[in-house]
């Protein structure tokens, strides 16, 4: 890392003990009123402070920790189920076969009557039947 890119220039040159004790104000970006502020609310005054401030230590613990984080077992069992049953639900991967030569349908397919053409016709025509039977007897 370049030093020369996170100081102000009068701190160039300087080794890091010195940068150490500078000033807030001797990081770029940082103001003499951003300085200040931070002196107010934390009570820091120098890079030294600022860096070893528990907030800061904090934060950046938790940022790295998290970037480490990985799921419990049980919920990755979880989120593997749960992406299992979409792809056997909605197959997206799966190749759809496409023949290059067909461009529209000339011919509309014929319509099937479901009342019939059913696995269960039969028994909807039996049930029906007796339900007429039992009209018949009841008038």
């Amino acid at each position: 890392m370049n030093i020369d890119t996170i100081v102000d220039k009068e701190y160039l040159g300087k080794c890091f003990k010195d940068l150490a004790n500078a000033p807030v104000s001797a990081l770029r970006g940082v103001s003499e009123k951003d300085a200040a502020a931070l002196g107010k609310a934390f009570g820091v005054s120098t890079i030294r402070d600022f860096a070893t401030l528990n907030f800061v230590r904090w934060a950046q613990a938790i940022c790295t920790l998290a970037d480490e984080e990985k799921m419990a077992p049980a919920e990755a069992a979880r989120e593997t189920l749960l992406d299992e049953a979409v792809e056997m639900t909605f197959p997206a991967s799966d190749p759809i076969s496409v023949d290059a030569g067909i461009t529209r349908i000339e011919v509309a397919p014929e319509k099937v009557d479901a009342k019939k053409d059913h696995q269960h016709a039969a028994k909807v025509e039996e049930s029906t039947a007796e339900g007429k039977e039992t009209e018949a007897n009841t008038h």
